[in-house]
């Protein structure tokens, strides 16, 4: 009966022990992706600090020169969405007139099945939809 008891007290040892080390894997696991997820690589501000970085590497600039680099960035960020802002009433034009000479070949069987294709495309498009090689 003594063993019993024993066994007992290890074999609830062992689980107790083991929980602590699941969770804690757990939590870690859990801290790295929530850390991870704030500086998602592939977003813009992820991809601009990866280039900040190379260059304040690779350049060996000093901190002075890292703040000048990050305003020109954001200068030259500020010229292109006012570019892309500019030429964005023309573009939808030309999609627009591209989606009419779409649909003019099209039968209606077609058509609404070309209409479901676009809604659907359009609900995975982002709002923004700048191109992000390697993401």
């Amino acid at each position: 009966m003594r063993r019993s008891t024993y066994t007992v007290a290890l074999y609830l040892c062992l689980v107790f022990l083991s929980g602590i080390l699941v969770g804690g894997f757990g939590m870690k696991l859990y801290s790295a992706r929530a850390a991870s997820a704030q500086t998602n690589p592939c977003s813009p501000e992820g991809m601009r600090q990866r280039y900040i970085q190379d260059m304040r590497t690779r350049l060996h600039l000093t901190d002075e020169q890292v703040k000048l680099f990050e305003d020109i960035l954001e200068a030259t960020g500020e010229r292109f969405r006012a570019l892309r802002e500019k030429y964005r009433p023309e573009v939808k034009i030309i999609q627009e007139e591209q989606i009419e000479r779409i649909r003019s070949i099209l039968d209606e069987s077609q058509r609404a099945e070309y209409e479901k294709l676009r809604a659907e495309r359009e609900k995975r498009r982002p709002p923004e939809n700048p191109r992000r090689p390697g993401c």
